[in-house]
């Protein structure tokens, strides 16, 4: 496996799979046609004009934000052509939505009227919260339902106005969508279609309309120029041009060869020891050197090098949380190496270096909470490595990456807590690559998977209850870290996993109720998270470890009476959490860290006595749960829960037994419903059932609890 696209540690709530269907593969359509079928006929003229519209030479094989630019718009989806004979309509609709680059919507009042129109629309946005739309109007008014009296007149549909956010949600605010005209007398049906082709292309207007006027002139020039003067002047452009050709290539070998070493070897030194600054300028020389080639002149070679080189700024802007140029980098690495495999269908090399970049614009798009678009990259990357192996049945390698894209299962099935299922998906994997691993105990790639094995076991013991198993097999995974660490290997990417895996032991610990035996790991993994800060302070990994350590570490000294440790632990957690904030303040993960910090907070002020300043931090802590909820995460709803619950202890210490009661209603108004718990959660469903004078309830959870091997304090 090619170290630049090792996939690293995958996240812990995938978006669940959509069944056995096989996902289209990625933007396999320019363009999704959606349309009333009232308005079949412009459809017909529209996506005839599409399919047979010749993109300018000029044009072709360059790269822009909607990928390579090429030759011909063909295929562009509509439903009518592609499923006329499909058993799942549903289905194959939203696998061609995820597969398009953009959508084209016909706009009028019949369009506007459609549910099934709408219904493309909004499915298009959740999948492709940034993607790109064009509404082609042919009739009706744009906006007119905003005046009284004009609804009927209305093109636009309702999802087409709706402003999305990053996350593919419904924000309640209305937006203009790029729209081109082709409605009679309005500027012309050749501008109209004009602007749809560049708004696919991701071009301008004017460029495009330029060259497509020259492409018309020089056809007609050409004919009579051509014949005139080729013969006079054939001979020295022939001599000239190879000449210039020798010399070009003879420069472009050397040069592809120095990119060649900066994003292999010289990439695979600096990577280990985690620096940044170095691996960032390597990707921005490399680029810096493809940004002066024609992209429709690149060799095979040198296109991939640039995906590559792309794809490591993706790396280094994620590490840095600039999420949205992370997605942009990988975006732009997808396109080039679906290009590539555009060149050469069945070349599985071409094959891998796709798979890595649409895992990782699926994992950029799980940071930003877009699950939908998560599932789909990773069900794309299921499928890339099958049919890498199909291609060459023997290659270890790709039966690595049918690995990676197996454990995706257990991760997905994770995230949609159908936690006994997961726990046998990641046995299966853990047991296939502990046997490559004796196999071949020489293999880095094997033995960077072993820990990673034992983490998601240890994590779907405990969904399971199984309290004791956890702490078994968590201890086998902290031991085997420092095995490898003792071994004088230094790796960053070990020493980030044993952060993780002894906050994860001290919290197993601290769940039998071997609290001493709990905060010694957190203390270990809050001393190791400030090592890796203090080699590269920038780095979002390290950051985001080294806050949740530390208020955990918190968390427990709090139950252990530590009070000063409490507030230190809490003091430095939080301000990294603001640091981070500071990068990207729409972060999920970074904005549940804000959340547990008021709770902590509010914990710490009231055990110091600070009863009002205890009420302001929960209250603070409500204000940002009840901002990031939502009703497909349960841990964001758990949050809101907890958020409540502490409200409702400090109002009762206030001696405001309405409000506290209220609060704790509304704290099991907002637990959860329907899901599996884990057992942390039970253990807080109790807590709010208790307070709510439900004690037999509560009791009868606990004791289910202790049955388990549970010894919670009262922590949470």
């Amino acid at each position: 496996m090619n170290k630049w696209t090792r996939p690293r540690e995958r996240s812990r709530a995938l978006a669940r799979p959509a069944g056995g269907r096989r996902a289209a593969s990625a933007h396999h359509y320019f363009a999704f046609l959606s349309y009333s079928h009232n308005d079949a006929e412009d459809a017909d003229w529209l996506h005839d004009e599409l399919e047979r519209f010749r993109v300018p030479a000029s044009l072709s094989g360059k790269l822009t934000a909607n990928g390579v630019i090429p030759k011909r718009l063909s295929p562009i989806f509509r439903d009518r052509h592609e499923l006329a004979a499909a058993d799942d309509l549903g289905e194959e609709i939203r696998e061609a939505l995820a597969a398009s680059r953009c959508m084209i919507v016909l706009c009028s009042p019949a369009a506007a009227k459609s549910k099934w129109t709408n219904a493309e629309i909004d499915a298009f946005k959740r999948i492709h919260p940034d993607g790109c739309i064009i509404a082609a109007v042919i009739a009706g008014e744009p906006l007119a339902s905003e005046s009284p009296g004009r609804e009927d007149d209305e093109c636009f549909p309702p999802a087409l106005r709706a402003k999305y956010d990053r996350r593919g949600r419904p924000t309640g605010k209305t937006v203009e969508p790029l729209a081109a005209d082709l409605r009679e007398g309005r500027g012309g049906r050749r501008i109209g279609f004009l602007k749809i082709v560049a708004g696919i292309l991701g071009i301008g207007l004017d460029d495009l309309v330029q060259r497509d006027q020259l492409r018309r002139q020089r056809r007609l020039a050409g004919i009579a120029a051509g014949s005139l003067a080729g013969m006079v002047i054939a001979s020295a452009l022939a001599i000239t041009a190879i000449e210039a050709r020798d010399a070009a290539r003879d420069q472009r070998r050397e040069a592809e060869g120095l990119v060649a070493f900066m994003l292999g070897d010289l990439k695979d030194k600096l990577e280990p020891i985690g620096r940044l600054d170095a691996l960032d300028g390597v990707g921005s020389k490399v680029l810096a050197y493809y940004h002066k080639q024609d992209t429709s002149q690149l060799s095979d070679a040198a296109l991939l090098q640039r995906s590559r080189a792309l794809s490591l700024m993706g790396e280094v802007a994620n590490l840095r949380g600039d999420i949205s140029n992370a997605t942009r980098f990988y975006r732009e690495a997808m396109a080039g190496t679906a290009e590539a495999i555009r060149r050469s269908p069945d070349d599985p090399e071409r094959l891998f270096d796709h798979a890595q970049n649409v895992f990782y614009f699926g994992e950029m798009a799980l940071l930003r909470g877009n699950k939908t678009a998560a599932e789909t990259a990773m069900r794309e990357y299921k499928r890339l490595a099958g049919r890498m192996i199909a291609l060459q049945p023997d290659n270890m390698r790709w039966r690595m990456e049918a690995q990676y894209a197996d454990f995706n299962l257990g991760v997905v099935l994770y995230g949609q807590r159908r936690f006994g299922d997961a726990a046998v998906a990641f046995q299966q994997a853990l047991q296939r690559i502990e046997a490559l691993a004796t196999a071949d105990p020489s293999n880095a790639d094997y033995q960077r998977q072993l820990p990673d094995a034992l983490a998601w076991v240890s994590d779907a013991k405990l969904a399971e209850g199984k309290i004791a198993e956890t702490v078994a097999v968590r201890e086998r995974h902290v031991a085997l870290l420092e095995r490898l660490l003792s071994q004088g290997n230094n790796d960053i990417y070990y020493r980030l996993r044993l952060v993780k895996a002894n906050q994860m032991l001290g919290q197993a610990y601290a769940d039998q109720g071997r609290l001493d035996d709990g905060i010694s790991r957190l203390r270990s993994a809050v001393q190791e998270s400030e090592r890796l800060i203090a080699l590269e302070p920038s780095n979002t990994r390290t950051l985001e470890l080294a806050f949740k350590a530390r208020l955990e570490l918190a968390r427990l000294s709090s139950a252990d009476g530590n009070r000063g440790e409490a507030e230190t632990q809490t003091r430095a957690g939080c301000a990294i959490v603001s640091q981070l904030l500071a990068r990207d303040h729409a972060a999920p993960a970074w904005q549940a860290g804000l959340r547990d910090c008021w709770i902590m907070r509010a914990r710490n002020a009231l055990a110091e006595g600070s009863k009002e300043g205890a009420l302001s931090s929960a209250q603070r802590s409500l204000e940002v749960a009840r901002r990031i909820s939502s009703s497909e995460s349960a841990e964001d709803e758990l949050g809101v829960a907890k958020s409540y619950r502490i409200l409702g202890d400090i109002q009762r210490t206030l001696g405001n037994e309405k409000a506290a009661n209220d609060a704790w209603t509304s704290a099991y108004a907002a637990y959860p419903k329907g899901v599996a718990e884990l057992p942390a959660e039970v253990d807080e469903r109790a807590a709010i059932l208790q307070r709510l004078g439900r004690g037999a309830e509560a009791e009868q959870l606990r004791r289910r609890l202790i049955g388990m091997g549970f010894q919670f304090s009262d922590a949470s």
